[in-house]
């Protein structure tokens, strides 16, 4: 990582030029229009600086959003670049612009370039929404999204949805019917699938940490299971279909590539990588970058907060090493969701301390150039769009939208 390059604020250079020229008109005019002039040298400037101070995330008072945002700032004081080569990827009349906030654990969001709308899911809630970009709307999507998580469109368009209350990954058919790929690992059922990526070559590619096997963001483990290990939880209530599902326990963790032909392979276990959370491929496909997150519900030992990074070689992954530590200004931030830009730059979803978290982005050698500061910590985000030159964020109960100047990768 680098560290930030110092810049001047916004209005800064302005603000030296008046200075100057009001020390020379001082001195100019001699001691007592001086002593005059003082004080109102004294106001203009102080006027100045609050004019270059616009208000952000971590100012006093901070940033308001939505209906009582005040008026916009350009360049956005929230966007912030590292590297100037992140300015290239921005666009300077942009807004951090806050277009939802009735969640409460945003997820998922996916962006369908043939309905020109953004499916995310509220985890807690249960409840998959959608984002109508011509008016600005969300809407209901699905009555019940099972606990989804992570959603992404394949390259026939088709939705894929980690369902954590069931534990399984289902793909949306064009006709309305669901098709469930994947619900069990050699004779198990899986953890809580979470992020889910599709190929080209028709296979999909998603992680299975346990972060849905609690009772908050899907269920509890049967008896005996790491969740439940007394079995005081009781497992089966609250949700009518919890029969359907039977008694789950706990597997390993697991990246998974599901093959066209439906055949389920394990690329990564839990011993390879722990706690993997969320993942994409470069633009050539050579690479799979997975972040690696805290310990799940009934787990001792977590990953290592850090993005990972390996080589593709068919159904295979290799050489794998981490391709970012996510250490910044002395604090360990988590990774979670991300997405590449068509260059290779990797835009990542960070959650830690206020004024740290949000977004970074790396560039392909691992190198921070930039930061997007939010209020909430993101989960996840996506390339959003006609163009596909909008990051939507999905931040604790909220959405965030701003628009870039650099287009999304994958398909959605």
């Amino acid at each position: 990582m680098t560290s930030p390059v110092p810049q001047d604020p916004p209005g800064g250079s302005v603000f030296r030029r008046r200075k100057l020229l009001t020390a020379a008109l001082g001195g100019a005019f001699g001691g007592t229009v001086g002593r005059v002039l003082g004080p109102v040298r004294h106001a203009e400037a102080a006027t100045e600086t609050m004019r270059a101070s616009p208000p952000t995330v971590i100012s006093q008072p901070p940033r308001q959003w939505g209906a009582q945002a005040g008026p916009a700032f350009f360049p956005d004081p929230d966007v912030i670049a590292l590297d100037p080569a992140f300015r290239d990827l921005t666009y300077f009349a942009a807004p951090i612009r806050r277009i939802w906030n009735k969640g409460d654990w945003t997820e998922g969001p996916a962006w369908s370039s043939e309905g020109r709308y953004l499916v995310f899911s509220d985890v807690v809630q249960s409840r998959a929404l959608r984002y109508i970009w011509e008016t600005g709307e969300v809407t209901q999507f699905r009555p019940d999204s099972y606990s989804a998580n992570g959603n992404c469109f394949d390259y026939q368009g088709r939705l894929l949805t980690c369902e954590g209350f069931f534990r399984r990954l289902v793909r949306w058919e064009h006709d309305g019917s669901v098709t469930v790929l994947a619900d069990r690992y050699e004779g198990k059922g899986l953890n809580s699938p979470n992020d889910v990526v599709p190929h080209p070559d028709g296979s999909v590619w998603f992680t299975d940490p346990g972060y849905g096997t609690n009772i908050s963001e899907g269920h509890a483990d049967e008896p005996g299971g790491p969740t439940n290990p007394d079995g005081r939880i009781r497992w089966q209530v609250g949700r009518e279909l919890i029969g359907a599902i039977g008694g789950v326990r706990r597997q390993q963790d697991h990246v998974f590539r599901l093959a066209p032909d439906g055949t389920l392979k394990a690329v990564l276990d839990e011993r390879a990588l722990a706690c993997p959370n969320g993942l994409v491929f470069s633009p050539d496909f050579r690479k799979l970058y997975i972040a690696s997150t805290p310990a799940g519900p009934g787990q001792k030992k977590g990953g290592d907060q850090a993005i990972h990074v390996y080589d593709v070689e068919g159904d295979t992954l290799t050489n794998g090493r981490i391709f970012a530590d996510m250490r910044f200004q002395g604090a360990q931030m988590n990774p979670d969701g991300f997405r590449a830009d068509v260059f290779g730059n990797l835009w990542c979803g960070v959650t830690g301390p206020l004024g740290l978290c949000g977004v970074f982005v790396f560039n392909p050698r691992g190198v921070l150039i930039g930061r997007i500061r939010l209020p909430q910590g993101c989960s996840n985000l996506t390339f959003a769009g006609p163009k596909r030159d909008h990051i939507v964020m999905c931040a604790g109960s909220s959405l965030f939208m701003l628009q870039v100047g650099v287009q999304g990768a994958a398909p959605s």
